[in-house]
């Protein structure tokens, strides 16, 4: 069974409600064709609205874009196999390398993007580009990563690695890395917890940024691109 994303409002915080409906009915295709409907419908009421109704619109953008990435994206490539060239632009076919799971995913659901470009670049560049604040662990046990990531908020993360990139999600508490996992080329994309056998926590580098700022956004509304 997957889940179905409703917004409700608590003041002007969007909060994610969760309904169960039956996955057999959504394609990936289907995924990213909701979100672009979403997005033309944020759009316009951005375009057309007041300062108090945009800033409402960009709370429920951020909210929506973690919570379909977290629900529906991420699980559509759960499995696809991992390989250090892969390439593939299909979740399930062929095989897909960390930078262009990264790149792929966003560019999926509509940030303009140069996603061969990042894809194939250090991990850090991407992540200053996409992200604001940027943290770095040198050294330091996984436990501070934990304790900034659980300071920062729910929300979907970038980390880079020593030789190594993924996604980080926080949702109540919990902390998951959501990478193509050369580990086990076999197991390829897969949701794990951060502790354990694991590029993430074998790591002696770590760089994290918070996806989906107001500028990250903006961006995503308006379609204007990255360089």
């Amino acid at each position: 069974m997957a889940r179905t994303i409703f917004l409700i409002y608590l003041g002007i915080v969007p909060v994610l409600v969760l309904a169960e409906t039956d996955s057999t009915s959504f394609s990936y295709a289907d995924v990213l064709q909701e979100v672009e409907q979403r997005r033309t419908h944020l759009a316009q009421a951005y375009a057309e609205g007041s300062a108090e109704v945009r800033d409402s619109i960009l709370w429920e953008a951020e909210a929506y874009l973690a919570a379909v990435l977290i629900e529906s994206v991420f699980p559509a490539w759960y499995g696809t196999p991992g390989d250090f060239n892969g390439m593939t632009r299909t979740p399930g076919e062929g095989a897909i390398a960390c930078g262009y799971f990264i790149t792929n995913v966003l560019t999926d659901v509509g940030f303009r993007i140069p996603r061969i470009r990042w894809a194939q670049s250090a991990s850090e560049v991407f992540i200053r580009e996409l992200c604001p604040v940027v943290k770095r662990f040198s050294g330091r046990p996984l436990e501070e990563v934990q304790a900034h990531l659980l300071a920062s908020g729910d929300g979907v993360y970038l980390v880079g690695l020593d030789n190594h990139t993924g996604f980080l999600t926080v949702a109540l508490g919990e902390i998951r890395f959501v990478h193509a996992d050369y580990y086990g080329w076999d197991t390829g994309v897969e949701s794990e917890e951060i502790f354990g056998d694991n590029p993430l926590a074998d790591s002696r580098y770590r760089v994290v940024g918070k996806l989906f700022s107001e500028e990250m956004v903006v961006k995503w509304l308006t379609g204007v691109a990255y360089e």
